[in-house]
């Protein structure tokens, strides 16, 4: 588990293990593909040199990273770097064009989403994640509609874990706050045990308190031994609950480190997180 723990690239009309690496290095690094990478089957997850994209407009050129068990790992860079394409490419909705993704060292580039939601991969987007007419309850189950067994049970222990849902089960999400409804976005995907979760900018269009708020969540996400890779535009927030970070620009890694050291980066600070 972690232990330190824009939209950006998406068309407006798209809808909604091993160790080292130079990511394992006391210090942040401009990236290398060629000591990136061990086998897919020492990760949990792992892109090798994807290339992906809409339509013909490439996106993703040569991108490789991967997230361990436990890990928080947060992708920053500025606007249009490919961070949300990532997750999408991960996630089924786009098919890399080159390149792999494994899962636990299945290659699952391509697979559409509801079944790589049953390999154990939970998203949740930016916006649209959750449903607005119906009530907590109604949208926890949605979550485990392709749950065979232990619905019920799911559903209690994530009432015990974000109490806030417990409180207002019957109410419908629209009334729900924003830092809310993203807790019931994260426990909907919850719902079917995933052992990784990709989360799309969190804390977008929160308040500073609130955003503070999902952070805390998103830890407590984790510390149900679900590895988390999250997009999060807030980079220095993202870094600070995260073990370790990518930094995209254009569409491929530029550095990478575990999150102190791409704060304490000079560079990185510089070109990326606001320093001068």
């Amino acid at each position: 588990m972690s232990t330190n723990h824009t939209t950006d690239d998406v068309p407006a009309d798209d809808p909604a293990a091993n160790e080292t690496t130079d990511t394992d290095s006391e210090t942040a690094t401009g990236h290398d593909a060629a000591t990136d990478h061990n086998t897919a089957a020492d990760h949990v997850l792992e892109l090798d040199s994807v290339d992906s994209g809409y339509g013909e407009v490439q996106v993703l050129e040569d991108c490789s990273l991967h997230l361990d068990a436990g890990e928080i790992v947060c992708l920053i860079g500025p606007n249009g770097a490919g961070k949300s394409t990532v997750l999408k490419t991960i996630f089924g909705m786009l098919t890399p064009w080159e390149g792999t993704v494994h899962y636990h060292g299945e290659d699952i580039g391509g697979m559409a989403p509801e079944d790589i939601v049953r390999e154990g991969i939970g998203y949740v987007p930016q916006t649209d994640n959750v449903f607005g007419s119906l009530s907590i309850e109604e949208n926890l189950r949605m979550g485990g509609v392709a749950r065979e067994e232990g619905l019920d049970a799911v559903i209690d222990t994530l009432y015990e874990r974000f109490p806030l849902l417990d409180e207002k089960r019957g109410a419908n999400a629209r009334t729900l706050s924003g830092g809310q409804r993203q807790v019931l976005a994260f426990a909907r995907a919850l719902v079917m045990e995933p052992d990784v979760l990709l989360i799309d900018e969190p804390s977008a269009g929160l308040a500073p308190n609130t955003a503070q708020e999902v952070f805390g969540h998103v830890e407590a996400v984790n510390d149900m031994d679900t590895a988390v890779l999250m997009v999060e535009q807030n980079a220095k927030k993202g870094l600070g609950i995260s073990d370790r970070g990518y930094v995209l620009d254009q569409g491929t890694v530029r550095f990478d480190g575990a999150a102190n050291s791409l704060l304490d980066s000079d560079e990185v600070s510089k070109l990326y997180l606001g320093g001068g």
